[in-house]
């Protein structure tokens, strides 16, 4: 009994891309999926890098104060630790920074792979090209053009991503310090010379 290949299992690839576009709707197909997969990768790789840059406020620290009010002379530093708690919380939150971050780069991998140019089939096209098809000294020769089809609208997607998020960040913000009441303590203190 002949076994079936299996389908393609990757979620991200469209029904097909051509690369380079040769219609309108081709390139409104690449612009939007390329720009999904921009959303994608700002989504994931911020969150990841976020999560891996906030772990160290996961620890926690209980301090004993109650030296540091006792009849004097007090000994310092009068603040004792009781109890640091937390490490494993931030170890987790490190991991799934990173999972994230990996996610992202399997995102930017998949780009890479959906613009591969179609394999050489003809032998002698396939010599020619393994002998003179790159020489990655040289950067002229790398593939840049693949590089632009790969990447060129996730960059706008990623950075429209960026910016809308800021702004929603800037607006909470905003509303968050509108809402604290300020306090304004007045104090005076007078000192008059002896007689």
């Amino acid at each position: 009994m002949a076994q079936l290949p299996l389908p393609e299992m990757s979620p991200w690839k469209p029904r097909s891309l051509t690369i380079p576009p040769n219609s309108r709707n081709a390139w409104l197909r690449l612009a939007v999926w390329e720009l999904w997969m921009g959303v994608l990768v700002c989504v994931t790789g911020g969150l990841g890098a976020w999560l891996i840059v906030s772990s160290p406020n996961r620890i926690v620290a209980v301090t004993d104060l109650s030296a540091c009010y006792a009849p004097p002379p007090v000994a310092l530093p009068c603040e004792r630790i009781v109890y640091r708690g937390g490490a494993l919380d931030a170890a987790f939150t490190v991991l799934c920074g990173l999972m994230l971050t990996g996610v992202a780069v399997w995102l930017l991998w998949e780009l890479w792979n959906a613009v591969e140019p179609k394999p050489i089939t003809d032998d002698f096209l396939r010599l020619l090209n393994d002998s003179f098809g790159r020489d990655w000294r040289n950067p002229l020769k790398w593939p840049w053009a693949r590089m632009l089809w790969a990447y060129g609208f996730t960059i706008v997607g990623a950075m429209l991503t960026a910016v809308i998020g800021m702004a929603i960040w800037t607006l909470v913000a905003s509303r968050e310090t509108a809402k604290r009441p300020s306090v304004e303590v007045e104090t005076s203190q007078s000192f008059r010379l002896g007689q």
